[in-house]
């Protein structure tokens, strides 16, 4: 026996979006990176369901100002490689804040986010930019607050 009417389940194109923007500079990457991923998945929202995209898009500026806590500037590192012997290359988050600001932001979202089909889908909802502007002010994009 189920329910009478059934569990509501929220299909990918009910549910409106929204844009928020976030202000990384002087924020902890490890706190926007987790209210950036309850916001793009839409847990934010009354009509979360897990197995839809119900999310919002997510706008960050200043994406190399973003602060990391103890040693990791210098002793966390971003690995990359092609798949031929000896093509491994390594960059501590230093020279990559420096290198690809919006690739940390994008890499530490996307280490929040469920490890499922979905995640991929929904990081395409994240828009990081070096500097303080962004090309989206058309969407009318809304402050994101941070505590930090």
């Amino acid at each position: 026996m189920g329910l009478a009417n059934g569990t509501w389940q929220a299909k990918t194109g009910e549910v409106p979006r929204q844009w928020w923007v976030v202000d990384a500079a002087d924020k902890s990457i490890g706190r926007i990176a987790t209210e950036i991923a309850r916001v793009l998945r839409g847990k934010h929202k009354p009509q979360f369901t897990p197995n839809q995209d119900a999310g919002d898009f997510v706008i960050v500026i200043n994406a190399e100002k973003v602060q990391m806590s103890g040693n990791k500037l210098d002793e966390k590192r971003y690995y990359r490689h092609s798949r031929f012997f000896g093509s491994l290359k390594s960059l501590t988050a230093r020279e990559m804040l420096e290198k690809d600001p919006e690739f940390v932001i994008q890499d530490a979202v996307y280490g929040m986010l469920p490890k499922n089909k979905l995640s991929k889908s929904l990081l395409t909802k994240l828009k990081a930019y070096k500097g303080g502007t962004h090309p989206h002010a058309v969407q009318k994009p809304q402050p994101l607050e941070i505590k930090n």
